[in-house]
C-alpha cells in the first residue's frame, strides 16, 4: 500500500515573535558587513522536509527563505515603511538613517539573513542618498571639480575595505570607534564657532587632493566597518577643508552614494536584496530625503550642526553597546 503523501507544512499566524535561531557551537557574532557576506544564508528548519524552503517571519506567515516576504501584518508593514522615512529624513541631513532603518528591519524579519537585511537597507537608502544629492546641487555651490576625484577615490577605497576585511579583523576598530566618535562630539561642541561660516582653506588641486585624501580614508573605512561614515564625511569636510555644515553635509551625500554603490554591487553579487521588496522602502527613504533636504536649506547651518550633534551621540551610544557590552 502506497504511503501517503506528507502534509506540508504550515505557519500559522501568530502575535508571538519567534526566537532567533540558535548559534552554533564555536559559532560567533559578525561585527560587519563582510563578516555577513562570507556566510552562507540559513537554510530554513523545514527545507529538508520538502516545503520548498519555509521559515517564520514575525508575523507567522509562509514565505519562501530566499524571496522577500510578500505579505507582512499591515501595521509592521506602516512601520517598517516610517523607518524607512525617517532614516532618509536622517540621512539627507547629516547621515546615519542606518541607525534607524536597520533595527526596524532586524526586528521585523528576525530569521532572515543578517546580509540580506543590509543589501536591502542599502537598496533603498542609496535613491534617498541619490536624491539628496542632486536637492543640495540645486542651492548649494557644489565643488565639483574637488569632489569628482574624492568621488572615484571613495569607490575605489570602499572596494579596498571589503577586501582588506576578508584578511584583517576589524575588532580593534570596533572597540576604538566609541573614543573616535567622543573625541568628535567633543571637539564639536568645544568649537561653537566650528562650521558656522563656509570658508574653503584651499582652492584648485590642493583642494582635490584633501579631498580625494577624505574619500580614499573613509571609503576603505566604510568598506572595512562602517558605522558613522557620513559623520566623518562631514566632520572631515568642516574640520579639514573649511566647509560650514550646511556644504560638508551636501559633499557628503555625494561621497556616500560612491560608498553606497561599492556595497550594493559587493551585496547584488552576493545575491544579498530583495528588489521587489526593496521598492516600497526606497519610495519612503526618498520621500524622507526630499523633506530632510529641505529643512536643511530652510533652517541651514545651526540646524545641520544639531542633528550632527544628536546622531553623532547615539552612535557613541551603539557602538559602545555592541564594543563593550553585547
Amino acid at each position: 500500500m502506497a504511503s501517503a503523501a506528507p502534509l506540508p507544512y504550515i505557519a500559522l499566524h501568530s502575535m508571538a515573535r519567534p526566537r532567533p535561531p540558535k548559534r552554533e557551537a564555536g559559532e560567533t557574532t559578525p561585527n560587519n558587513t563582510n563578516d555577513l557576506l562570507k556566510r552562507p544564508a540559513r537554510r530554513s528548519p523545514f527545507s529538508d522536509a520538502g516545503d520548498a524552503g519555509v521559515f517564520f517571519c514575525p508575523v507567522g506567515w509562509c514565505l519562501p527563505a530566499i524571496a522577500a516576504p510578500e505579505t507582512i501584518a499591515a501595521m509592521e508593514w506602516i512601520l517598517v515603511t516610517l523607518a524607512s522615512l525617517l532614516a532618509g529624513f536622517i540621512d539627507a541631513v547629516v547621515g546615519g538613517g542606518g541607525l534607524i532603518l536597520l533595527p526596524a528591519l532586524f526586528a521585523t524579519f528576525p530569521s532572515a539573513p543578517p546580509a540580506t537585511l543590509l543589501g536591502t537597507n542599502k537598496s533603498a537608502s542609496i535613491w534617498g542618498t541619490a536624491m539628496a544629492t542632486w536637492q543640495y546641487s540645486r542651492r548649494v555651490q557644489v565643488r565639483w571639480r574637488a569632489l569628482m576625484p574624492a568621488t572615484a577615490a571613495g569607490f575605489g577605497g570602499a572596494f579596498l575595505g571589503a577586501w582588506a576585511v576578508t584578511v584583517l579583523s576589524p575588532d580593534f576598530l570596533r572597540r576604538m570607534l566609541p573614543a573616535v566618535l567622543f573625541a568628535v562630539l567633543v571637539y564639536t561642541v568645544a568649537k561653537k564657532d566650528m562650521g558656522r561660516h563656509h570658508r574653503p582653506r584651499y582652492e584648485g588641486r590642493a583642494e582635490w587632493l584633501a579631498a580625494a585624501c577624505i574619500g580614499l580614508v573613509i571609503g576603505f573605512y566604510d568598506g572595512f566597518f562602517g558605522p558613522g561614515t557620513g559623520s566623518f564625511f562631514v566632520f572631515l569636510f568642516v574640520r579639514w577643508l573649511g566647509y560650514d555644515f550646511l556644504n560638508a553635509s551636501a559633499s557628503a551625500k555625494l561621497l556616500n552614494v560612491s560608498t553606497n554603490v561599492a556595497a550594493l554591487i559587493l551585496f547584488t553579487a552576493k545575491g544579498h536584496v530583495w528588489w521587489h521588496f526593496a521598492l516600497p522602502l526606497a519610495v519612503a527613504n526618498v520621500a524622507g530625503s526630499v523633506l530632510g533636504t529641505h529643512m536643511a536649506l530652510k533652517h541651514g547651518t545651526g540646524f545641520v550642526r544639531a542633528i550632527f550633534i544628536f546622531v553623532v551621540s547615539v552612535l557613541i551610544l551603539k557602538t559602545g553597546y555592541d564594543a563593550y557590552l553585547r
